[in-house]
């Protein structure tokens, strides 16, 4: 930690690569960012699907002090490990608007959270009904109000809990997955290794995902002026 550089924060590998006392502790930290992006309001600036296909990159890594023995199963309790994170991560937000009422849409913006985040999520719920439970999970920023506005609109808890475990299953499993077997695709196949490109794989899934968040919020903006 002595070359340590505010700049990391912003980077997924380093918290996957994280030693403490020289023991690996990637692992838990992987599963406490997924629950602080999904469940705390402080959360909307951590990584999320580029930490998770990195994690899937980097899944013995992560996996190598409890490793069972199957790389098939090392990546496939991994997944379900984050997906559980994302599940309980969701039902702290949803349980977090349930009990604030209102009061999110009153409260002034502080470095850990922002209001118009708040209110695109709203829109985005609004749209898109039970399922945005489902879609927010890929989106930058929604994936964190979005079961907050949930718990404020008091959405029916068990429709909640089947969007919930459906949207995390899906977005750890295929986010994995997709690190995990295209990082052994790309080496067998062609010998190159992905974990010498991080920075463009995280640059390319950044862009991926935020493009489409912004470009609403942009036509929103010239549409108001």
């Amino acid at each position: 930690m002595e070359d340590f550089n505010w700049l990391q924060l912003l980077n997924p590998e380093f918290y996957i690569l994280l030693e403490f006392g020289g023991i690996k502790i990637g692992l838990f930290v992987v599963l406490f960012i997924i629950f602080a992006e999904t469940g705390l309001l402080a959360g909307f600036f951590l990584p999320g699907d580029s930490l998770l296909f990195l994690a899937g990159i980097y899944s013995e890594t992560l996996m190598s002090q409890v490793s069972l023995g199957s790389d098939f199963l090392n990546v496939t309790v991994f997944a379900l490990l984050v997906s559980l994170m994302g599940i309980l991560g969701n039902m702290a937000g949803y349980w977090v608007g349930a009990k604030s009422g209102n009061y999110l849409f009153n409260k002034e913006d502080s470095f850990f959270f922002k209001k118009k985040y708040l209110y695109q999520s709203k829109a985005f719920f609004e749209k898109y009904g039970n399922r945005a439970i489902v879609f927010a999970r890929f989106l930058p920023i929604v994936r964190t109000f979005a079961p907050v506005i949930a718990g404020i609109v008091s959405m029916d808890k068990k429709k909640f809990m089947f969007y919930n475990i459906l949207g995390s299953a899906l977005w750890s499993f295929s986010m994995i997955f997709a690190g995990h077997y295209f990082y052994a695709f790309f080496l067998d196949k062609f010998g190159i290794d992905l974990k010498h490109y991080i920075e463009y794989i995280v640059i390319g899934i950044v862009a991926v995902t935020t493009l489409p968040v912004l470009w609403k919020i942009l036509k929103k903006r010239v549409h108001i002026e």
